[in-house]
């Protein structure tokens, strides 16, 4: 779980990410801790976490090439 602009590790509260939806569908996402990201699999967006804040702009969201697959669901609503 690291935040890629410092190198400290990032964590989501488990209550926030319930509340959580991908802005553009309005979807769950899913929790990557190794990426310290939070997935829209239906986007194939991936929004960082900065200093435990979820950055939920799509213009700050990591495309998901399709090559690249997704992360197994870790975290989030099931």
């Amino acid at each position: 779980m690291v935040d890629w602009r410092d190198g400290k590790k990032a964590n989501v509260d488990p209550k926030l990410l319930e509340l959580l939806a991908c802005p553009l569908t309005k979807g769950p996402l899913t929790w990557d801790p190794e990426r310290g990201e939070l997935i829209s699999r239906v986007a194939r967006l991936a929004y960082p976490v900065r200093d435990g804040i979820p950055i939920m702009l799509p213009s700050e969201a990591r495309a998901i090439p399709f090559e690249e697959g997704l992360p197994p669901r870790l975290g989030g609503p099931s």
